[in-house]
This record gives structure tokens, sequence and C-alpha cells, in this order.
């Protein structure tokens, strides 16, 4: 989202995502009207339930909820650099502990959320049936065709795609074929346009995509478990956001997370 590096207001902020998302044009009451908004950054995969989860929220309370979804590494790098923001989202502990170490989030209300799956998918109708044995042949099965997922050296969902093919003894075959894309949504989309022939993604965004299926799931046990953390940012002083977190974690947020797939949060080791 354009502005979102740079150091600036909330109100601001707020202001330009709003107009973005909802297309309309700003009013001189905007910013007070405004003024008890939430802002999410939230890793892409948690996309549709964090939509609907803000807009119970607002029937509920009132409050308005504005997210903004990307990898989890940009959002990050985003709050790093000063973007406004009341709650992160990521998709793994990499990237929360990357702002906890910076003393970016509020670590008291640092919580493990939600957990998740990953699998491959094809284009729909697609015949491919990957390999994803122990030294399969993943790599000659796409054959001049690429395998989407996000870039393992930042995004979350390409680092379990990494983790999982290096334990199946592919990765070094499969690493030259990759197409890295730079967020797990975007892995998705290349799949259902039938651009690439094979991707990994969460069990989560292959179903909301209509043009893709899953075509196989990776062995539990070739990657660290799927853990999505979430916390209030250092900087917020929005108790509605404290409101917002805790709805999340509620037995009727968590009933919006399990419609849209994920799953309870794995247990710490």
């Amino acid at each position: 989202m354009v502005g979102l590096n740079g150091k600036f207001g909330r109100r601001g902020f707020t202001a330009a995502v709003s107009a973005f998302v909802l297309g309309i044009g700003l009013t001189v009451s905007a910013p007070a009207a405004m003024a008890q908004d939430v802002l999410v950054l939230a890793a892409a995969s948690t996309k549709n339930a964090v939509e609907k989860l803000a807009s119970q929220f607002k029937v509920k309370t009132g409050t308005t909820v504005t997210s903004s979804f990307a990898a989890s590494s940009a959002l990050a790098k985003q709050i790093e650099n000063g973007a406004p923001a009341d709650i992160f989202i990521s998709a793994d502990l990499d990237w929360m502990d990357y702002l906890q170490k910076r003393d970016l989030i509020k670590t008291d209300s640092r919580v493990n959320l939600l957990g998740n799956e990953l699998v491959a998918v094809v284009p729909k109708g697609s015949t491919l049936k990957p390999d994803l044995s122990k030294g399969g042949n993943l790599a000659d099965q796409l054959g001049d065709g690429r395998l989407a997922t996000g870039d393992p050296s930042n995004v979350p969902v390409g680092k379990y795609a990494k983790a999982a093919l290096e334990s199946l003894g592919q990765w070094t075959a499969v690493e030259p074929k990759l197409a890295r894309a730079d967020s797990v949504r975007a892995a998705l989309v290349l799949v259902s346009r039938g651009e690439v022939p094979l991707g990994i993604v969460y069990r989560t965004d292959a179903a909301i995509d209509p043009g893709v299926e899953v075509a196989a799931a990776f062995p539990p046990d070739s990657y660290p478990a799927i853990t999505y953390p979430a916390a209030l940012v250092a900087a917020s002083k929005n108790p509605a956001a404290v409101a917002f977190l805790d709805y999340m974690k509620s037995p009727d947020g968590m009933a919006v997370w399990k419609e849209f797939g994920f799953v309870p949060a794995p247990k710490a080791p």
C-alpha cells in the first residue's frame, strides 16, 4: 500500500486507507469520525476472516476496523519504519519475534492465535498429482513449469515450503523452478490463473479460491508447526484495539476463524 513505509500520523494513514478501501472521498468530518478506528496489519492469508471479524465487531461496538494485508515480513518492516498500527497478526513466529526484540509490540498482549496446514494446489481440473514423498520426483513432474509459493527468504509460507521440501529431500531439485511470490495470496493467484501448474499455500487459502484444488497435503512432520501470533503494537494507545484483539480470541471470534479453515494454535513444545 502506497505510503505505509513513511513516518506519518495515524489520522492521515487511517483516512488514506479508508478512502482506498471504501472508494469514497474524504470529508471535513472524517478524521473526527474515525478517531476510534482500529488499525490492523495482518498476514495476507487472514484477509477473509479478519474482514468478517471486523464487520461483526462494527455491528457489536460501532467501532470500525481498518486492515491492511500483505506478507508478514513486509508488515513487520512497515511497523519498524513507523507505520501507525494497533494490532499485528503474523503468519509465523519469526516476524513477531523480530518486532518483540525491537520493543515494537506490547509483549504482555502477545498470543498464539491460530494454526494452519501446508498444501500443494493445482489449477481446477488439473490431473497433476504432486509427489510429496521422501526423495520424490516433484521437480521432474513440473517439467518446464514453475512452482509458486512465497519467497522463502522472507515470506512465511515460502519458509514453511522450503522446510518441507528440505525434509523430503526435494529442495535442491525444486528450488530452481520456484516462482517466488511476495505473499501467499500472490502465489495462489498464479495457480488460479493457470500461470503455473503447482503452488504451495495454506489450506485456508486453497479453500477460498474456486480456481484451485488441493492436490496433496504435506506430511505434518515435514515442516514447523504453522503458528499465527497476534499482538498490540507498542505505539498503540487505542483502547478499542484491546477490545478487538480480545474479540478475535473470544468464542465468537474463534468460530469465525474456524469457518475459514483455521485451526487452534499448536501447543508450544
